[in-house]
């Protein structure tokens, strides 16, 4: 991973509740292994009619969706089953956040185990960004902060350990291997016992 920095974006818009992991990526792209291929299967039952061809009117068939790095959602997002492919296809397509009301524990969790923010903000912030218009926010993990249209800023909260790791750019093998000095140094000190029973 790289360390996830700053960043300003506009928003795409998706204003449904509920949207599960098997409408964010359908079950059957998930025999791959790897990440290629991911950003076009995103969403795809929504994206694309019968015969593969793009929906026109589908918020990201447009070309102001392939520059937006952060996705507006509606509650409960990412609720299903706990795929892995879908914080895969959302940081291939371009997302580094996606902005709820409340996402489901496992799919958040997946998301700050790769580099996806879900940040988490009250109902009238919520509203506020979807009557907003067109509007850039600024997104600062650091400070946990996320600045609004007007100027205002919204601090949103995020577990240290996965902050720290965005922050670092590190997984969790990662964490140990960097602290692998200081582990090392503890077991050298404090040598295994033997039982003698």
């Amino acid at each position: 991973m790289i360390k996830f920095t700053p960043f300003e974006s506009r928003m795409v818009r998706l204003p449904i509740d509920n949207i599960d992991t098997d409408q964010i990526i359908p079950a059957r792209f998930l025999k791959t292994i790897t990440k290629e291929g991911l950003a076009d299967q995103l969403f795809y039952d929504w994206r694309y009619d019968a015969s593969g061809q793009p929906k026109p009117d589908f918020v990201l068939n447009t070309a102001e969706a392939k520059k937006c790095q952060i996705l507006l959602a509606g509650d409960n997002f990412g609720c299903g089953s706990s795929r892995e492919h879908a914080p895969w296809a959302l940081t291939q397509y371009g997302f580094r956040a996606v902005i709820s009301t409340s996402f489901a524990d496992i799919f958040k969790q997946n998301s700050l185990k790769n580099a996806l923010l879900p940040i988490v903000v009250p109902a009238a912030v919520h509203a506020q960004l979807m009557g907003s218009g067109d509007c850039v926010l600024a997104v600062d993990l650091a400070s946990q902060s996320l600045k609004l249209p007007g100027g205002e800023r919204f601090e949103f909260s995020i577990d240290p350990f996965s902050r720290l790791c965005l922050l670092e750019g590190i997984d969790e093998l990662g964490y140990i291997l960097h602290n692998e000095a200081a582990i090392a140094a503890y077991e050298a000190s404090h040598p295994a016992s033997i039982n003698t029973r």
